[in-house]
């Protein structure tokens, strides 16, 4: 068997492996506590309505949710995940293996994807049954879902893992994700119509791939009377398709030389300081 081959099947393997693993540890705990403070927005937006449509603002902001999931699972997951399995070894340990970073990188994208899928599913299926939003949406807008959605992990991932491997600890990785993600979710029209905010901020959301996720997704599935609040009262597929297809290619070609950089300066010394760190800011 053709060893690269090897490699991903061994990283699909990992991924599905930690995801199975994931379900029973802490993490499901703030997992679902974000889900029942989404259903919580969701159950107070339930009685107001989207100036222009006829629709309720819960039914509207729980696509642009499930897409804003999307790409903050993209960023920050792997991020963490990097800077962590660097200060814990593993990443020293895939590297001393043949093809040992290809499946590291795809055990990560794998666990990443279903842990996405998993967290989307736990809010989506409540707030349809909340709301009762999604009761007109066919097989062809769940596809369409699917693929916005798709597309989106596409274009987050890779400069997720671009940031854990710049950061030098798990608490700078979540804070060069964080940080810049909390802002940029607030204008990108999650919680409200982005035509309610100031053109120029408008602008800048749209540069980044939260705006378009949130589009996408409202698109796959709302009807076409919601596309009034939409900026030009237009879902505008194409120029979504396009903006995500960027993020994703320019992604996808920078973070494997920023990968291979980063693993070629690993080293046995390197791991024990960051580990010697680590174990600094648990006794302080």
């Amino acid at each position: 068997m053709n060893a690269t081959v090897y490699a991903v099947r061994l990283g699909l393997s990992r991924g599905w492996f930690e995801f199975r693993h994931s379900l029973a540890s802490s993490d499901q705990v703030f997992n679902l506590f974000t889900a029942i403070g989404f259903l919580t927005v969701l159950w107070f937006q339930r009685d107001s309505s989207v100036e222009g449509t006829a629709l309720s603002l819960a039914s509207v902001t729980l696509p642009s949710m499930v897409g804003m999931s999307v790409a903050f699972s993209g960023l920050v997951g792997p991020a963490g995940a990097l800077s962590v399995n660097r200060e814990d070894g593993t990443l020293l340990r895939a590297k001393a293996i043949p093809n040992g970073m290809t499946g590291y990188l795809v055990g990560r994208v794998t666990q990443t994807s279903l842990d996405t899928f998993f967290s989307l599913v736990v809010v989506l299926l409540p707030g349809a049954l909340l709301i009762g939003g999604l009761s007109g949406v066919g097989i062809g807008g769940f596809a369409h879902l699917l693929l916005v959605l798709t597309l989106g992990l596409l274009a987050t991932l890779p400069w997720g893992a671009v940031v854990g491997s710049l950061a030098r600890s798990p608490q700078g990785a979540m804070g060069f994700t964080m940080l810049p993600l909390m802002p940029i979710i607030a204008i990108s029209g999650i919680f409200y119509p982005i035509s309610a905010i100031p053109g120029w901020l408008q602008v800048v959301a749209q540069v980044f791939p939260v705006y378009w996720l949130g589009l996408g997704t409202r698109w796959a599935v709302l009807p076409d009377s919601a596309v009034a609040a939409e900026i030009g009262g237009s879902w505008r597929a194409l120029e979504m398709f396009g903006v995500l297809g960027v993020w994703a290619v320019v992604g996808f070609l920078l973070a494997p030389t920023i990968l291979r950089r980063m693993a070629r300066r690993e080293s046995g010394a390197d791991m024990e300081q960051r580990r010697n760190a680590a174990l600094q800011r648990g006794v302080g």
